[in-house]
């Protein structure tokens, strides 16, 4: 006695479709026929699609199946392939559960990595702040992403920079340089304890020129002619007179 195409989906736990489809693409050998002409199926076809609806379960893909043949055991090479691939996609799914928890939680921007979203959750930053982060976390590399990060966790917010966030356009000269070298003392101090950010070649070691157009671009599009002038003027100052590492002293 054997199973028909239909008895044969049902033990097997999959459809007729399925099984009609494996014959299609040459993962399952034709069967013999009966005199009635009605496929016959022995118990090798049973096995044969218990094996690739498992080797499917497990995430082969059906050309992927068709490269492995018909062997009894399940080939190593591609098991390891597969493990790596599923390691990989485990990471993604949880970095992805992460940054929705954050959304969740305290409605942290989802342009933001993760780890930045974390960072700048609680902190009370400009919008124009916040887009410039967002602009700087595409040209860091993870490790200067971790010490932004913890760069804007130690953040707080002093007088000068609610003067440089309400600084009209039109500001005159005295009044921006006057902010520039009020703002110098916090920033240097700021930069003492994470010295990565002052460092371009350390924030993005792979294209540092880059990142300074790309950064340039982003402070004149995000701020306002007196805004970016201040910034150039403290930049100046650091330069002159660049902070020490509090961290280095103390190694």
């Amino acid at each position: 006695m054997a199973w028909s195409t239909r008895q044969l989906a049902e033990l097997a736990g999959t459809s007729l479709r399925a099984v009609r489809h494996y014959h299609e693409v040459g993962l399952l050998e034709e069967p013999e026929r009966r005199s009635n002409g009605y496929k016959s199926y022995g118990v090798a076809h049973l096995i044969r699609v218990l094996r690739i609806k498992r080797l499917s379960e497990l995430g082969f893909s059906l050309a992927q199946i068709a490269d492995m043949g018909e062997a009894e055991s399940y080939p190593d090479e591609a098991l390891r392939s597969l493990d790596a691939e599923l390691e990989a996609t485990i990471e993604r799914l949880q970095r992805v559960r992460l940054e929705l928890a954050l959304v969740l939680r305290k409605s942290a921007p989802t342009e933001l990595p993760p780890e930045m979203a974390l960072a700048t959750a609680d902190v009370d930053m400009s919008e124009a702040d916040r887009s410039f982060v967002v602009v700087m976390t595409r040209l860091m590399d993870p490790a200067a992403m971790s010490s932004y990060s913890e760069a804007l966790k130690d953040r707080r917010v002093v007088e000068e920079e609610s003067d440089f966030d309400a600084l009209p356009e039109d500001a005159d000269e005295e009044t921006r340089r006057e902010l520039a070298e009020r703002l110098a003392g916090p920033v240097r101090g700021l930069l003492a304890d994470h010295p990565v950010l002052g460092d371009l070649n350390r924030i993005a070691p792979k294209r540092p020129r880059y990142a300074a157009e790309t950064s340039v671009t982003a402070l004149k599009d995000l701020y306002n002619p007196a805004q970016v002038d201040v910034m150039m003027r403290l930049g100046k100052i650091l330069r002159d007179d660049p902070p020490a590492s509090s961290r280095d002293e103390g190694a």
